[in-house]
């Protein structure tokens, strides 16, 4: 069963510019909780005092889902986190050569103790706690070290080993591809008698974090992080809202709340001021409205003439666009929304003249503006008798 980690309070928190108040880190981990993802990543307790305290608010505040804090492989934040009452420490070191030595000035082994030792610690303190270990940059590392460190944080109490494509640098089909890498580290982890959970964290640069994380998924991947309206570190990461649709429609893993995303993303854009874009996927302003002429008319009789998903799962209402793209169907069905059923052929054509000057001029009729429109062109064509 797949676990879904969230990372908007913490990867979000990268986004530049984005900073969410305590009580909003909170409203945003209970509709996170009520939506049933299995982690909160609350964020990294050692950067601010404000984040400490925002993340110890929220692991005490008894939700469902697991709350999890950052750390890097240093023991002072390690207790900083465990002050905070989580139950999930994601614990990050690099392993590439090339950094090692000209970032770190040590070789893989002197850095596998340090991650090693860490991570023995906080299993010491709590025996329960969930440890994950990433790899930064996991993909463009050597393999054999990635394997290397990932085989002793294992060994030292990992739980979870999280492959990071840290700079969106995967790309499904070629010799990048994400289903090949996480099936060879399974491979070379099982090997070893190890089969600890595997976790993806995909970020976005070259549009492919969700289409990696899907990859992940069919390689047998056991956790995909994301976050609402896919925030992070430049492009960001993969977007809660389209994975969580995509697993439920077409992956049969139905266990989420899914009516709660809604809420949930006008609430993260209005306190991250990062606005959804009305053409987003799921969640956009248009994801649900029929615009052209042709669409309109087949939508009205069957939905799915032009819809692959049902806007009720996310209790969202398909709506029609009226504007230059509109023809006389996609009026009618507006005309009857509004209870307009008293106008003529001729009036219906004057009315939809009038509705395709206003979307010449960039802009779209909503039902209220329609009714004016009705009105008005009534009283002309009266006064014009």
């Amino acid at each position: 069963m797949i676990w879904v980690l969230d990372s908007t309070l913490r990867e979000g928190e990268q986004t530049p510019g984005v900073y969410f108040d305590k009580h909003i880190k909170l409203a945003i981990a209970s509709l996170l909780d009520e939506i049933g993802v299995n982690i909160i990543e609350a964020g990294h307790p050692m950067v601010t005092p404000e984040i400490h305290a925002a993340v110890k608010s929220i692991a005490q505040k008894g939700f469902k889902s697991i709350v999890g804090a950052h750390s890097r492989s240093l023991k002072n934040d390690v207790d900083l986190a465990l002050e905070c009452g989580v139950g999930f420490i994601g614990i990050f070191y690099c392993v590439s050569d090339e950094r090692l030595a000209n970032v770190f000035k040590k070789d893989l082994d002197d850095a596998i103790k340090q991650i090693t030792d860490v991570i023995k610690y906080a299993k010491n303190i709590k025996p329960d706690l969930l440890i994950r270990y990433t790899p930064e940059d996991t993909v463009r590392s050597q393999f054999e070290n990635v394997v290397k460190a990932a085989a002793a944080a294992v060994e030292a109490g990992a739980d979870i080993i999280s492959v990071a494509d840290t700079t969106g640098y995967m790309v499904p089909g070629t010799d990048r591809s994400m289903y090949d890498y996480i099936s060879k580290l399974k491979d070379e982890l099982a090997q070893r008698k190890l089969f600890p959970k595997i976790a993806v964290h995909c970020h976005n640069d070259r549009g492919f974090a969700l289409a990696n994380a899907l990859d992940a998924y069919r390689a047998g991947v056991d956790v995909i992080d994301a976050a609402a309206l896919g925030l992070g570190e430049r492009a960001g990461i993969v977007d809660l809202a389209q994975l969580l649709v995509t697993l439920t429609v077409d992956y049969n893993e139905n266990r989420w709340n899914l009516k709660k995303i809604t809420e949930l993303y006008d609430l993260v854009s209005k306190h991250s001021g990062i606005p959804i874009p009305a053409n987003y996927p799921i969640t956009g302003r248009n994801a649900f409205t029929h615009c052209a002429g042709v669409h309109t008319h087949a939508a009205s009789i069957n939905p799915m003439h032009y819809e692959s998903l049902h806007p009720d799962i996310l209790g969202r209402a398909r709506s029609f666009a009226l504007d230059h793209m509109s023809g006389i169907a996609s009026l009618r069905y507006a005309l009857n929304l509004i209870d307009e059923n008293s106008l003529d052929d001729d009036h219906q054509q004057s009315v939809l003249a009038e509705v395709k000057s206003v979307g010449q001029r960039g802009r779209t009729v909503d039902l209220e503006e329609l009714k004016h429109i009705v009105d008005a062109v009534k009283h002309h064509k009266t006064y014009a008798k």
